[in-house]
């Protein structure tokens, strides 16, 4: 007979902020980020928006670094780019196995530790913000657990296989900043189109044992990841005619801010993770030649961590600052391309 095995009441959100909160001056600095970004989406601000870093957050002090060099650059392109980390803590697995991020093992090499895992991920993304002046991005996989990183972030993302998930549209409706909704790992742009639609929309609905209601979010908007087909091939999805299609599916709607955030890997890239200045190039091309795609097109997700490629856990000798799941742009590589961004847009 199958049983649950319930091991340990986990702390609350409230009691995690109380053991690592955050200052005056950090929270100024995070609304400040906050205004930025939102001026980007509602198209107030000719900035772009680039929430970069590695495919999962394995280690704080490797994070720590990439986020230190990630202010120094955001510090010459400022006046083009706002960068938001990317500091993705649970990572979704497509079968369940495998690494699920610091979320479930803040030590990558040990067994599980949930409990140590949500203190880990608040005191890392706390870091960055406290530390850098720089406000982070996670990916949005338990929406139970958005509050406990809620007052440190200035962008969420909701994954391929969440998009479709109705409690992760409904809690998007009550996020106060900007929310992706991926498209389906299949492709169809219906089902994001209707997960923006849902997140913009208001709603009453229960939530953490409590009874909630929502206004909606305005800045709810898509994310292009590319997709795969039934032979498990992938197809990308930011080339022009792409962008022209979903401007024309944005046209069809009353949304408001119309945005999409390109991501130049995962299927996009076929997880050929070089080709993500190659794809960000390409799409700030159709920019220059279409204003309607130029209205849309909001910035870029980009996997990036201090060495190119991947690693695998467990496999040789770990090295420091790559990837332990999907492979990353590195460190020099990485601070060309948001050079050349900048001078590009």
């Amino acid at each position: 007979m199958m049983s649950m095995d319930f091991k340990r009441k986990l702390p609350i959100p409230m009691e995690v902020k109380e053991k690592y909160p955050v200052s005056f001056a950090a929270s100024q600095r995070k609304a400040h980020i906050d205004k930025e970004v939102q001026d980007i989406f509602e198209g107030t601000s000719k900035k772009m928006l680039l929430v970069i870093g590695p495919c999962s957050a394995d280690r704080e002090d490797a994070v720590m670094e990439y986020c230190e060099k990630l202010k120094a650059v955001q510090d010459k392109v400022e006046d083009k780019l706002v960068i938001v980390p990317r500091i993705y803590t649970n990572k979704p697995r497509t079968t369940g196995d495998g690494y699920k991020g610091m979320l479930h093992q803040p030590d990558p090499n040990e067994k599980p530790d949930p409990f140590k895992g949500i203190l880990a991920i608040r005191h890392l993304h706390t870091r960055v913000l406290t530390e850098l002046g720089m406000s982070t991005a996670d990916e949005m996989l338990y929406p139970d657990n958005h509050r406990y990183l809620s007052d440190l972030m200035s962008y969420v993302a909701v994954g391929a296989r969440s998009s479709e998930n109705q409690e992760h549209r409904l809690v998007s409706s009550g996020v106060s900043v900007p929310v992706g909704m991926k498209n389906p790992t299949a492709g169809d742009l219906s089902v994001m189109m209707n997960s923006i639609t849902a997140a913009q929309h208001g709603h009453s609905f229960i939530y953490r044992g409590w009874d909630v209601e929502t206004t909606g979010n305005p800045l709810a908007h898509a994310i292009l990841r590319g997709y795969v087909d039934e032979t498990g091939k992938s197809h990308p999805n930011y080339h022009y005619e792409d962008l022209e299609q979903l401007c024309e599916m944005y046209a069809k709607t009353n949304l408001s801010n119309p945005a999409v955030i390109v991501d130049a890997n995962h299927a996009n890239s076929g997880k050929k993770y070089a080709e993500q200045p190659r794809i960000c190039k390409e799409v700030l091309h159709s920019c220059r030649h279409n204003s309607d795609i130029a209205k849309i097109v909001k910035g870029f997700m980009i996997e990036s961590y201090l060495v190119d490629g991947a690693q695998k856990l467990g496999s040789c000798e770990p090295v420091y600052g790559q990837s332990i799941t999907d492979p990353c742009l590195g460190w020099e590589k990485t601070e060309k391309l948001i050079l050349d961004i900048a001078e590009l847009i």
